[in-house]
């Protein structure tokens, strides 16, 4: 009998993301545009955006964390993601998810990131 909160074996914690479609790098750009106003890079590189989904009629759906769930910016960071990506050309509606799971470590973000703070 399993505990129906456990992840299933070989499930992917994160959702893969749409990088076969053409607004795919787009919307990454767009991301990388956004920073935490606490920490000098920007959320793509500190690995807080867990999935770009883009379906066949251009709809992103972005699944994102947040360093910590007390961030100050908690309220406003999906905003100013979506509000980043839908001036996109071809973009036809952008959803912003937050979410805790799985939470986010200093393991998700890039060597450029790391580099940055000083973690290497």
């Amino acid at each position: 009998m399993t505990n129906t909160n456990e992840h299933m074996e070989g499930v992917p914690l994160i959702a893969p993301s749409s990088v076969g479609h053409p607004l795919y790098e787009p919307v990454v750009e767009a991301c990388r545009s956004v920073y935490d106003p606490e920490i000098p890079v920007n959320i793509y590189e500190l690995g807080l955006i867990y999935t770009i989904d883009i379906s066949d009629q251009n709809e992103v759906r972005v699944i994102m964390s947040l360093t910590a769930p007390g961030c100050p910016v908690a309220g406003e960071m999906p905003g100013w993601v979506a509000e980043a990506i839908e001036p996109l050309a071809g973009v036809k509606q952008v959803e912003v998810e937050l979410t805790w799971e799985p939470p986010w470590g200093m393991e998700m973000m890039s060597d450029e990131a790391r580099l940055e703070l000083g973690f290497m």
